[in-house]
């Protein structure tokens, strides 16, 4: 009887690593950012309007690296929640334009004060050096991989 090959634990993978932490970071953060009532998807739809004065869905689209019908979906979440609005595009009257309203730009740095204190709570242990190194090994990788989606889960 041929000997069964000795393999590699699960633990003897970087990446089994990586998802352990990232796990953790980002189901932390969701149930900070679940318990001020929006999704980490919405969050980040959220983060992205905030820095723009507005944008065509298919722009947040391109961002988020999403389909439009998913951010359409997220929209229409985030419109029933009061926190963005449609309005029609000035130049194309078929496309509208999606901006944050005013209980929208209140609800961000909240939202970012929980992305800091969820960070902290995993990472603060970290010298500067250790948290620089850590960042530039992923960052690394990003562009190596060409990884361009945003993290929504």
């Amino acid at each position: 009887m041929p000997a069964t090959p000795k393999l590699p634990a699960l633990t003897d993978h970087l990446g089994y690593w990586l998802r352990l932490v990232s796990n953790h970071v980002s189901q932390g953060f969701a149930r900070l950012v679940e318990a001020e009532g929006v999704t980490v998807a919405e969050w980040v739809v959220l983060r992205v309007l905030h820095d723009a004065e507005d944008l065509a869905p298919s722009q947040l689209a391109e961002a988020m690296g999403m389909t439009r019908g998913a951010i359409s979906k997220l929209a229409d979440r985030l419109l029933a929640k009061g926190l963005i609005a449609r309005r029609d595009n000035a130049e194309d009257a078929r496309s509208h334009r999606l901006r944050l309203t005013a209980a929208g730009r209140r609800l961000v740095p909240k939202l970012a004060a929980l992305a800091d204190r969820n960070d902290a709570a995993f990472f603060a242990h970290l010298t500067a050096a250790e948290r620089a190194a850590v960042e530039q090994v992923l960052r690394d990788i990003v562009g190596r991989r060409g990884l361009t989606d945003m993290p929504l889960d």
